[in-house]
């Protein structure tokens, strides 16, 4: 109920005095670390009647409250909105007239969602607040959705009968085709879909005599639909008039940001364009705040390595670096770090590349070199803004390295990142980076490498025996044992055939310690420190992966491919 706006339900409560403070301070504290929703909380736990709760909602932004909708409408109503539009903007029409439409809303808190409906409708439009689920169960009997099939992508005819719709495309400058009704019916669609399907990047890739439409799911690429390659130059221009970028310059890369409405949600796309010899290849980097996985416990770390990283970024001062190639989960690690320490009493400020997602009660600052707000010109002004923890986006050179080191050196927390293949080597490429041994002795205080590696698919997962060369090149006797079972997905409808559904991290976990310390004075190669560390107990990122095969989780196939 009413998810993603803890913050107005909690502002509501506590001016209707419904809940004690302290009781209203604890549970929204409890809602920001379990992610579940503040409404539906207080619902369920009976501080707050469910209808009462929708009345005051309503009341709060001025809008209509229906408290019984409707158990169905009727076709002529629901004709008057688009089901694409009804699905985007997740709202159901309730009675309309002549020049007006009332539409019961799943989010009435939706900013600027009565302005985008009266535009898209051609009429005046009033909001109607209701049980969100309910409203939802309206949307899906009348207008569809995933589990009709409607609105997705999946069959090629769907693709090609575009251009000769009715309203089709026609021979035209490129942003008057990025307008045309099936150039943006199509854009909506591809969007929509990916969101649902939880992509993480949507790319758009002409070719000579092709156009390809793929989304990454799960950390690989697979094709949304056959394209027609006349639809590439419309597509493209479409998404750069939605991202208000320069639609004649195609000759140099732009970078913009898309709100795109999906499910009566916003999501903030990151665009950015590449000329290349066939035309502009497009990439749109997908930042759902509902779908991210901002908690460590959803990461699939071992309650070790998590009590162990929570300790440390308690502490008041050092360093704490995390590392991995692009791709791995350094950044959603970050932002569960930030979840676990931002607390009222801290200052907290963030320098990233770009700002992924917003934390309330965080100062965030988006870097942009082109201006020279580098990591290192943001760290120097950070110093001056009395902070008490500084994340780092990355530490890519010597002088960021060195301001982030005098931060943690006059008592401040210091959370970054860094591209390096496993724990042990982010001490040496430190040292190599020109870091003096000494002060990363003083001030590193661990280092958390990792992994993204897909998961089996609960829905066809089966035994299997791994060919013996692939179990050789684990150092794992091919013998079968009844104690050592391997498993993997024969593919079916819930994962697109591919075997595999979600994905898990993970970890090494670097503690520095005294001996370590010696080590790292000494100038000791990385592969030095490793032996030592693990002597000490650390498991390397191989054993934590054999361990997620051992117990059902992956394949030696995708562990191969990932660690």
């Amino acid at each position: 109920m009413f998810d993603g706006h803890d913050q107005a339900i909690a502002a509501l409560l506590r001016e209707a005095g419904l809940l004690p403070p302290e009781t209203l301070a604890a549970l929204s504290e409890e809602c920001r670390l379990t992610g579940r929703s503040l409404a539906r909380t207080v619902v369920e736990r009976g501080w707050v009647d469910g209808w009462d709760l929708l009345h005051r909602v309503a009341e709060h932004l001025g809008l209509g409250c229906v408290e019984e909708p409707p158990p169905a409408i009727s076709g002529e109503i629901a004709t008057l909105v688009p089901a694409d539009l009804a699905r985007r903007y997740a709202v159901v029409p309730l009675r309309a007239d002549a020049r007006s439409i009332e539409l019961l809303a799943v989010d009435p808190f939706h900013p600027g969602l009565a302005g985008d409906l009266m535009f898209a409708l051609g009429r005046d439009v009033r909001l109607v607040v209701s049980d969100p689920g309910r409203v939802m169960n309206l949307l899906r009997l009348h207008y569809g959705g995933d589990a009709a099939g409607e609105g997705r992508l999946a069959e090629p005819e769907r693709i090609a009968v575009l251009p000769g719709e009715g309203g089709g495309l026609t021979e035209a400058g490129p942003e008057q085709m990025a307008g045309q009704t099936p150039v943006v019916r199509f854009v909506n669609l591809v969007l929509s879909q990916a969101i649902r399907d939880r992509a993480s990047d949507i790319h758009f890739e002409p070719f000579e005599g092709e156009f390809k439409v793929r989304s990454r799911i799960d950390g690989t690429l697979r094709d949304v639909a056959p394209t027609p390659a006349h639809l590439a130059l419309p597509v493209i221009s479409r998404l750069k008039v939605m991202a208000s970028l320069n639609i004649a310059e195609r000759r140099v890369p732009q970078d913009g940001r898309i709100r795109f409405a999906v499910d009566g949600r916003s999501v903030d796309l990151r665009i950015s364009t590449l000329p290349t010899q066939s035309g502009e290849s497009v990439v749109l980097r997908v930042l759902d705040q509902a779908v991210a996985p901002l908690q460590l416990a959803e990461l699939g770390m071992s309650a070790e390595v998590a009590a162990g990283l929570q300790e440390i970024i308690r502490r008041p001062s050092g360093i704490v670096l995390v590392t991995g190639p692009t791709g791995s989960g350094k950044t959603t690690t970050l932002y569960g770090c930030l979840r676990i320490i931002n607390r009222p009493e801290l200052k907290i400020l963030t320098a990233e590349d770009p700002v992924e997602y917003e934390v309330e009660g965080v100062m965030q600052l988006p870097v942009n070199p082109a201006i020279g707000l580098t990591f290192a010109a943001a760290l120097r002004s950070f110093l001056r803004q009395d902070p008490d923890v500084l994340i780092i986006g990355e530490i890519r050179d010597l002088e960021t390295a060195q301001i982030a080191i005098q931060a943690a050196l006059t008592g401040h927390l210091v959370l970054s990142t860094l591209h390096t293949n496993d724990a042990a080597g982010a001490v040496t490429r430190l040292i190599d980076m020109g870091v003096e041994p000494y002060l990363l002795c003083a001030t590193l205080e661990a280092v958390l490498a990792q992994r993204l590696v897909r998961c089996i698919c609960p829905g066809c997962r089966e035994t299997i025996e791994p060919p013996a060369a692939l179990q050789a090149e684990f150092g794992l006797d091919p013998a079968p044992t009844d104690a050592r079972r391997f498993h993997h997905g024969r593919g079916c409808a819930a994962c697109q055939q591919t075997g595999y559904q979600s994905r898990t991290g993970l970890f090494e976990w670097l503690r520095m310690s005294e001996p370590l310390r010696e080590l790292v004075r000494q100038r000791a190669p990385a592969l030095v420190v490793k032996r030592m560390a693990v002597e000490r107990g650390m498991q390397t990122l191989r054993a934590a992966g054999l361990r997620a095969v051992f117990d059902g989780h992956t394949t030696l196939e995708e562990l191969a491919r990932c660690a």
